[in-house]
């Protein structure tokens, strides 16, 4: 934040009015701070939707916004502010660490005060807050109605997006509105960025709720300083010991070392790693192991492989690497190299967005036969210099 605009003044008193406001609240305070302090107009915030394909209007009547070629969705898809209307308008992204919230649009006279990026920063932050405290955000964001499964799968997930000096991660799933037993799960701390991608057995709540056993059994074994062995083990005993071998949880557990990008890998299931280093794109195999719950006393080995700054990982379930086009092609082998070959300048929330249009296409207007997830991590290395400032605080 820029020390002058922050010290004192009208930037100040939008700040502490956000953060004052009711969680519901958040947004209508923030337009009339624009109001008030900027001679701001026209303040919309549109929230991105659970597909992410359109932007949903928060204030004002009138329909969605797609992010496909249109001035607010510019904004969103390249991170950047864009300005319409001879410059009197104005969409600015709505973001945290990498998660896109949605995009800040207002008319101002003379392209607004300097202060205008540090205030859609609060407002991003105050809206990723209140989120937790309202349902007025995820009713707004869905375009229809999430079934019961799905709800189940959307309030389980940690953010869809992170960044960090060391990568650039993003999540989606599909069918956003109907997922069931696809999830994935991520976590930074103690050096280490823990991912996981699972797939439950099944269909409907009876997947979800498979998956939510499994992804709660890692956790606790994650958060009580476990290793991704020893959170492999305690999910296999857990969904034994429920469903006895007859249902199963696909996993695949990544634990990257900040420090140096050493990756240890635990491969209990279907979903695939692809790495695209360069201009070469190939899968990152691993020896197969059980899948979690099918005897509750496996003992789990990692793998090692080591990433390099500028290598991009693509981790897909097997609704996306078993998954065929109505002419039996497989998207594993055809599609998925070429999405990701296309994506390759976009950043990992813009470029997964695209994987899952493309996937879609894919399907040429047929249903796809499963539920999926696409992960993507960046690896852009730690600096040195960076690494040792952090070790000594």
């Amino acid at each position: 934040m820029h020390g002058a605009r922050a010290e004192n003044g009208p930037f100040e008193a939008a700040r502490k009015a956000i953060w004052a406001a009711p969680p519901n609240e958040v947004i209508a305070v923030a337009a009339d701070m624009l109001d008030r302090h900027a001679g701001g107009a026209d303040t919309e915030v549109l929230v991105i939707d659970y597909r992410q394909t359109f932007l949903v209007r928060t204030r004002s009547v009138g329909d969605d916004v797609p992010v496909d070629n249109t001035p607010p969705g510019r904004a969103f898809a390249s991170q950047r502010t864009v300005r319409e209307d001879g410059g009197g308008l104005v969409h600015l992204p709505l973001t945290v660490k990498g998660e896109r919230i949605g995009i800040l649009s207002v008319r101002l006279p003379d392209g607004g005060p300097p202060w205008l990026d540090d205030f859609a920063g609060v407002l991003a932050r105050a809206l990723k807050i209140a989120d937790q405290a309202t349902d007025t955000y995820r009713r707004l964001r869905r375009r229809t109605r999430l079934t019961l499964a799905a709800e189940m799968q959307w309030d389980m997930l940690p953010a869809p997006a992170y960044q960090a000096s060391e990568l650039r991660f993003a999540g989606q799933l599909e069918p956003a509105y109907a997922v069931w037993g696809d999830a994935f799960d991520w976590a930074a701390s103690g050096g280490r960025f823990t991912l996981t991608v699972s797939n439950g057995m099944g269909s409907g709540t009876e997947s979800a709720e498979l998956t939510h056993l499994a992804i709660s059994a890692l956790r606790n074994a994650r958060r009580s300083g476990g290793d991704i062995v020893e959170q492999a083990e305690l999910a296999d005993e857990a969904v034994f010991g429920r469903h006895r071998g007859e249902r199963l949880v696909d996993a695949l557990l990544l634990e990257f070392d900040l420090a140096d990008g050493r990756v240890r890998a635990i491969d209990a299931g279907s979903p695939r790693i692809t790495r695209m280093r360069g201009g070469t794109t190939d899968r990152i195999g691993f020896e197969a192991q059980m899948p979690l719950g099918m005897f509750g006393d496996t003992r789990y080995v990692p793998q090692e492989f080591a990433v390099e700054p500028g290598d991009r990982l693509v981790i897909v379930s097997d609704g996306v690497h078993a998954a065929r086009s109505p002419a039996g092609l497989l998207y594993g082998d055809a599609g998925l190299p070429q999405a990701m070959r296309a994506t390759r300048l976009q950043d990992p929330p813009e470029a997964v967005r695209t994987m899952v249009r493309h996937y879609v296409g894919f399907h040429e207007d047929t249903e796809p036969s499963d539920d999926a997830v696409i992960v993507c991590v960046d690896w852009t290395g730690r600096n040195p210099d960076a690494g040792q400032a952090v070790e000594e605080t």
